[in-house]
């Protein structure tokens, strides 16, 4: 479970699902990346361990992570390689990955580029760049979302009306949550950012579209993943 309290608000991951995979060769040498959603330190090294029993027969199996809303985390592996030639490449093509113009918040996420050997030596600087755009091409490709950390409220309604205004809500962009049931009244929950004016002008949203029958309860915060 993430950090609630940390100073992010928001952070850029992949989009939940297996893992993603993409092969470059590069002067016969097979470079194969493996990127994967991990939330935890256990979850990165187990992405590692599984593969070097997957491609046991390989020379090299580098690896990098970065973690945490506020990428607090950040590890490396040059897994024999030559120092600097691979780990620290492959961190920097993950926390260097522009999300939006001027952004750069991955996180979440631990990429393994497992390397074999073509036979012709690539020097320090052909590693660099193979390691670094090994991932980069990887992740070109691999789906994100948007990890925000959101206030969930909820609102309870005759169940007469729950359905028109879940329909106004999600038309009008929230993010709805679980819906609950009770005996009368349906209980509706959405998220909205973690901020004092997102959450006044919720209320007020809330109160035009029930003429000001409907209250808005904020609750516990969550980590939510929302689509770009």
């Amino acid at each position: 479970m993430q950090e609630q309290q940390s100073r992010a608000t928001a952070y850029t991951t992949l989009a939940a699902g297996p893992d993603f995979r993409h092969e470059l060769e590069i002067k016969r040498s097979r470079f194969i990346t493996v990127i994967r959603r991990t939330g935890d330190e256990d979850g990165a090294r187990a992405l590692v361990a599984g593969l070097r029993k997957e491609f046991h027969d390989a020379r090299h199996h580098c690896s990098a992570f970065v973690l945490g809303p506020d990428r607090d985390i950040q590890r490396s592996s040059d897994d024999g390689e030559p120092s600097g030639t691979a780990g620290i490449p492959m961190l920097e093509a993950l926390i260097r990955r522009a999300t939006a113009p001027g952004v750069t918040d991955l996180s979440d996420v631990s990429a393994v580029v497992v390397r074999y050997f073509g036979g012709i030596l690539l020097g320090a600087g052909g590693l660099v760049r193979a390691y670094s755009e090994s991932v980069s091409s990887a992740l070109d490709l691999a789906p994100l979302v948007r990890r925000s950390r959101l206030r969930i409220c909820s609102v309870e309604i005759p169940h007469s009306a729950a359905g028109r205004l879940e329909n106004d809500l999600r038309a009008a962009g929230y993010v709805m949550a679980e819906t609950s049931y009770g005996a009368s009244t349906t209980v509706l929950r959405l998220a909205l950012a973690d901020q004092a004016e997102e959450l006044e002008r919720g209320a007020e949203r809330l109160a035009s579209m029930t003429a000001g029958s409907a209250v808005l309860r904020p609750g516990e915060t969550e980590w939510i993943d929302v689509p770009f």
